[in-house]
């Protein structure tokens, strides 16, 4: 198979992790006979440094000729004044809706070797496996926005097409999954919400009526994920409560240095970057994790191209890496032997060098 990957490493440690995914897709096709381009464009906080957007318009075109997106992150303290006319962040929201991935999905694997990285106890985390869906490309994020003075506000709007477009990809993957879909909102307060819980309830009764669908507040729905995250399958939920409540279940994996994610819309295309930030207090240092970056290779492999041999080999490179007790600093205990970035990487491919 031939393919054109858009590489965005963008700022901190995103050049490291993307690297590291670099190297795991050149060896996948060099192990099962791919051909894999790469075109490295400006993204974030080093594009307005070096042209003063932070999504070229070079960027992109590349990203909409490429058949997929790796991303590693962006923003740091550098271009981190909230009143900056230009910011990072600015350019990721404008990648998401230019591709329109609306449908953001964040594995959440617990490894049982890492279990004591985790602040839960280990019994909470037996049989955690979840998928959560967050909505990408509407709400508050999106709304209109003012300020002046004395006041500001930021519009949420959802329309009814943008809560059904999200809540089948989330039922179309539980179906695959345990048959559990979780549908978290607020519709004791918000008229979004209450929107939002009417279309689902109407739509996964009609169109999935096998799944089991659950209803939660996003307040208890944060307190649930840590007194009993075995029992969420797929969760789906709106862009500012999907945000936080995947930095939150970030923490029942020991680290967001762990996790993956893909956006997708209704090409082939996606967007895939490891959910962490930038995390400037250890760029330059060769420490980050590139699990969740490589994680993110593999789903990039499954969704955009439709290699799922290839993505399942990747995963199951980083589990055997794992169970052989290759540790980076944010997932070793005290007295466990630490790899660098580039270390990890090395016993991944190794591993994935070895698998059938």
């Amino acid at each position: 198979m031939e393919a054109v990957i858009a590489l965005l490493p963008g700022d901190g440690i995103g050049p490291d992790v993307t690297a590291s995914a670099r190297l795991v897709l050149a060896a996948v096709a060099e192990k099962y006979g791919h051909e894999f381009a790469f075109r490295e464009e400006l993204m974030g906080g080093i594009a307005i440094d070096e042209c003063g957007d932070p999504l070229p318009p070079a960027t992109i075109a590349s990203c909409e000729a490429a058949d997929a997106v790796l991303l590693g992150a962006v923003g740091g303290p550098k271009w981190s004044d909230p009143n900056a006319p230009v910011r990072p962040e600015q350019g990721l929201l404008k990648l998401r809706s230019t591709l329109g991935v609306y449908a953001n999905l964040r594995p959440v694997r617990i490894y049982d070797e890492l279990a004591a990285a985790s602040p839960l106890k280990a019994e909470k985390l037996e049989g955690v496996d979840l998928l959560v869906v967050r909505e990408l490309t509407g709400g508050i994020y999106f709304g209109a926005k003012s300020r002046d003075e004395d006041s500001a506000s930021d519009l949420c709007v959802y329309e009814r097409h943008e809560i059904e477009r999200i809540v089948r990809v989330a039922a179309k993957l539980a179906a695959g999954r345990r048959g559990k879909l979780c549908s978290v909102d607020k519709a004791n307060i918000l008229e979004t919400s209450r929107l939002w819980r009417d279309v689902t309830d109407k739509l996964v009764a009609s169109e999935f009526p096998d799944i089991e669908l659950e209803t939660l507040l996003v307040d208890a729905a944060a307190m649930h994920l840590l007194s009993r995250p075995a029992d969420f399958d797929v969760i789906v939920t709106e862009n500012m409560f999907g945000d936080i409540l995947t930095d939150e279940a970030s923490m029942l994996a020991g680290s967001m240095g762990m996790l993956p994610s893909a956006s997708l819309g209704e090409s082939s295309r996606g967007l895939y970057e490891p959910i962490h930030g930038s995390a400037p207090d250890i760029a330059g240092r060769g420490i980050a994790n590139p699990c969740g970056a490589i994680a993110s290779a593999a789903l990039l492999l499954r969704h955009s191209l439709g290699l799922e041999s290839e993505a399942a080999a990747v995963e199951a490179a980083i589990s055997e890496a794992i169970s052989n007790g290759a540790r980076t600093a944010d997932i070793a205990d005290e007295d466990e032997a630490v790899e660098s970035t580039s270390e990890m990487t090395d016993v991944i491919i190794g591993c994935l060098q070895r698998q059938p």
